[in-house]
């Protein structure tokens, strides 16, 4: 079971973790943004560790909603609303629980993608935070089906997010900022399917403890 303190300290430790790599973020999307994308990330989660206190009694659901409503009005650029959009979704999908399954689990973040391909409309392999998810929750349905142990279902989905944000690097952004540039997009890491994997690694690393 995942309990409630974990999610609060899951959301914490990905705050700490985007203000860890904020300038790495940034350098990321400096060479196919707006260099923009790990300042904004930091500050909205900055913002969600403000809010945090004033929710963290309340059900898993109210506390992922409270986070994605305060990261979509106070994260500028694409990333605000797709990742407020996905923590909403998130929280409508577990809304009233106190604890959650690893069915609960894929649920939640299950239905956090479904928000984030709703609002963004990518496809696989169009250079986005999407290529990290999509194998992530596939990895996740396969460990899950087969009966596994929470943490070992994590790791399998934060072995597949990396490799799905590694191979973002050869391809040719078909959506966002990233996409006017062409093929001047290939041979860069996408910043959006980075701060996904650092967000869900956060996850594993919060189960973990």
């Amino acid at each position: 079971m995942i309990t409630k303190d974990q999610i609060v300290r899951w959301l914490e430790k990905t705050a700490a973790v985007l203000h860890e790599n904020k300038s790495y973020l940034t350098d990321l999307d400096s060479a196919i943004g707006d260099a923009d994308h790990g300042t904004n990330m930091d500050r909205g989660f900055k913002k969600v560790m403000e809010k945090l206190p004033t929710v963290s009694d309340k059900d898993i659901g109210n506390i992922l909603k409270t986070t994605g409503m305060t990261l979509i009005s106070s994260v500028g650029g694409a990333s605000g609303p797709l990742y407020g959009t996905f923590f909403m979704r998130s929280g409508m999908a577990m809304a009233s629980k106190e604890e959650l399954s690893n069915e609960d689990l894929f649920k939640l973040l299950q239905a956090g993608v479904e928000g984030v391909v709703q609002r963004g409309r990518p496809n696989l392999e169009d250079k986005t935070m999407y290529d990290a998810w999509a194998p992530a929750l596939e990895a996740m349905q396969q460990a899950l089906s087969a009966g596994e142990e929470t943490v070992a279902i994590l790791e399998t989905a934060v072995a597949a997010a990396e490799q799905g944000m590694k191979n973002t690097i050869p391809l040719q952004a078909r959506k966002g900022r990233a996409s006017y540039l062409g093929e001047r997009s290939i041979g860069h890491q996408d910043p959006g399917a980075t701060s996904s994997y650092l967000m869900l690694n956060a996850l594993l690393e919060t189960v973990k403890e």
